[in-house]
């Protein structure tokens, strides 16, 4: 039997962050640089460390050739660290170093998120953090509208100014923290009109806070008072879960009973057809999604309860008062817009779908014109059925739909049940090629 010599283990490359709040380096730094024959980092940070006699150095711009620096290291065995901000494992490099497949040994500071958290003297436990650097700032923004605590890190182009803008009619409160661990550290507590017009410098830290629980009144955990050098006040991190999932399925489920909502002479959404509603509509975090006559307000409820960030539409001030109140008994924030469509729909932010409750062609219309990745919307009336799909096609959508007829068991007298029909509904889904 011929035995196999095992190959020694791969050097592994040190990531090391440095803290974003300012603290001294972590004590495993000072090892690792001590028998360092490549140290890889942003100029800032290769500045503020004590950089070995003989060792290369890579200043981070575009990561390619620091990547092929590194693998080469490895492969001679040649001990090397790389320098991060805060915790390089959160939207960090640590992603992109461990796709180019080397070995890590990863020592972390606090993230510039928990710093940011700690300044502003807020607990962020249940809070949802996103990024928004290198990709669609978008669902960075409908996060921010759905949830009532976010942390996003930003990047130029999308930072506070951009995200503050987007925020606009949204009941949010903005905390940025700009140069975080340096002398020029600054906290400010803004709103999103003030955020827009400001110059932020790069990069920095937003959190989006709720300014009430969905109710209007303060949370129990807000703080008492407000300390004179932090921007924390009550109503901070309004309408958090308990159970420290800010955007997990709702725990008392979807498509709910009638019977879990206010609304006005049966005038709601049946729970049958909203299970298939809410399911075309695919809600998420980081979506926005329309809801057009919104009547009780239980589709855009149920799609915000499983993450998403909703707009709903509708033109009756009795109603509207239905859906907030209905919104903050399931303590979720949806943002109501009064107003007939489509005129009310003119200047709302770009939605990724809508369902479409009430209304007739030209509200159809309208929608498409806006191109939405998918419309969906339920019909009553068999005549109205074959003009809306030839809408759809001629604004590019695909198009499936189905007729629900649910029969419910209902009791009779002396212990009998029978089947109690519901009005049959037809679903139509488009979805953009």
């Amino acid at each position: 039997m011929t035995l196999m010599t095992p190959e020694p283990p791969m050097t592994a490359v040190t990531v090391v962050g440095l803290d974003a709040a300012g603290a001294p380096p972590h004590p495993a730094l000072a090892p690792a640089l001590a028998t360092a024959g490549l140290l890889v980092g942003a100029a800032r940070h290769l500045a503020v460390v004590p950089v070995p006699v003989g060792a290369d150095t890579v200043t981070l711009g575009p990561l390619a050739p620091a990547l092929r620096r590194l693998a080469e290291a490895v492969d001679a065995g040649v001990p090397a660290v790389v320098l991060a901000s805060g915790d390089p494992g959160l939207f960090g490099i640590v992603r992109r170093l461990r796709a180019a497949g080397l070995p890590l040994r990863v020592v972390p500071a606090v993230s510039s998120v928990a710093a940011a958290f700690a300044r502003a003297g807020l607990p962020w436990d249940g809070a949802a953090v996103v990024s928004a650097h290198g990709r669609d700032p978008r669902a960075a923004v409908n996060a921010c509208r759905a949830l009532p605590l976010v942390a996003v890190l930003t990047a130029p182009g999308a930072g506070a100014a951009e995200l503050g803008a987007a925020l606009i009619g949204w009941s949010r409160r903005l905390l940025v923290a700009e140069h975080l661990g340096t002398a020029a550290e600054r906290i400010r507590a803004v709103s999103p009109e003030q955020a827009a017009v400001e110059t932020w410098a790069d990069p920095h830290v937003l959190l989006s806070l709720a300014d009430s629980a969905p109710d209007g009144s303060a949370p129990a955990d807000a703080p008492p008072t407000t300390p004179a050098d932090t921007p924390s006040e009550r109503g901070a991190g309004g309408g958090m879960r308990a159970d420290n999932q800010p955007a997990a399925a709702p725990t008392g489920g979807w498509a709910l009973p009638e019977d879990r909502y206010a609304h006005r002479d049966s005038m709601i959404t049946k729970s049958e057809v909203r299970a298939l509603v809410v399911a075309r509509l695919r809600p998420r975090l980081g979506r926005l999604i329309w809801d057009i006559g919104a009547g009780s307000g239980s589709v855009g409820i149920e799609c915000a309860l499983l993450g998403a960030a909703v707009l709903a539409v509708e033109q009756d001030t009795d109603a509207g008062a239905t859906i907030s109140a209905n919104a903050a008994a399931h303590a979720v924030h949806v943002r109501l817009v009064t107003g007939r469509a489509p005129a009310a729909l003119t200047d709302l932010p770009e939605p990724d779908a809508v369902f479409v409750g009430g209304g007739g062609v030209d509200v159809l219309t309208a929608v498409v014109a806006r191109q939405p990745e998918r419309v969906v919307l339920t019909l009553a009336a068999l005549d109205r059925v074959a003009p809306a799909v030839g809408l759809l096609r001629a604004a590019g959508y695909t198009v499936e739909g189905s007729q629900l007829s649910a029969a419910r068991l209902a009791d009779l007298p002396g212990g009998s049940i029978r089947l109690a029909a519901t009005n049959p509904v037809v679903v139509l889904t488009g979805e953009r090629q």
